[in-house]
């Protein structure tokens, strides 16, 4: 059914009216612009992906899929929806034009089934705020824990999640990973991300599962200024 699902809207963009459609896409073919355009040039897991084209041409794509950490999952909304837990990320335009981005977010949201709990995150690493979250009435829930990941030098594109599932089964993973890769496995500080979640579906299934989240709701970060320039 998703596959089938799109919504169409109008911009106006130099004096010209023009017709953009959000529409569900294959997983593949987010591969070239998430590859290639991205910052993090990897693909995720992706569960659902939207292209949002403008005529005939695909100006940007987003995805969802389940967060790696099962922590997150059960942290947001608790154990009973846990299920229900879906991350947005990835979001790449070819252009970034003004309004694509809170356009691919704000319809891709509405083409989700409903009752998801949406989270997403800013990576301060790359000087990101969540603006684009602000602009489509997330609510901001603060920043995740500092922590380290493990890396391999040579394979830093893999999550640390997929290089821990390398040795699988393993008695002591990181035993494994330093044997398997010596001088060439080491630690690296995860960069802080400022966290971000939406829930989809009616008034009534937003606002009860609003009801049901454990992460206390702040006020929008904002960017600090010098007065006086």
């Amino acid at each position: 059914m998703m596959e089938h699902q799109s919504t169409l809207f109008d911009s106006i963009e130099d004096g010209q009216d023009e017709q953009y459609e959000v529409r569900a896409i294959p997983k593949k073919e987010t591969h070239y612009l998430l590859l290639n355009v991205h910052y993090a040039r990897r693909v995720p897991s992706i569960v659902y992906a939207f292209g949002l084209f403008k005529g005939e041409k695909m100006v940007g794509v987003i995805t969802y899929g389940i967060p790696p950490s099962p922590t997150v999952c059960k942290g947001i909304c608790g154990e009973e929806l846990r299920a229900n837990v879906l991350e947005l990320n990835r979001l790449c335009l070819v252009n970034n034009k003004p309004n694509e981005a809170s356009m691919l977010v704000g319809k891709s949201l509405a083409l989700l089934p409903p009752k998801r709990i949406i989270v997403s995150y800013a990576d301060t690493k790359q000087d990101h705020l969540g603006v684009i979250y602000q602009a489509t009435n997330f609510l901001y829930t603060g920043c995740n824990k500092p922590r380290v990941d493990w890396a391999i030098r040579g394979l830093e594109h893999m999550h640390p999640k997929s290089i821990s599932n390398m040795v699988a089964g393993a008695e002591s993973r990181i035993e494994a990973l330093k044997e398997r890769f010596g001088d060439d496995f080491y630690y690296v500080q995860r960069s802080i991300k400022h966290r971000y979640i939406i829930f989809t579906g009616s008034k009534s299934d937003k606002k009860a599962l609003k009801k049901l989240l454990k992460y206390e709701v702040l006020p929008y970060p904002k960017k600090e200024t010098n007065e006086s320039i």
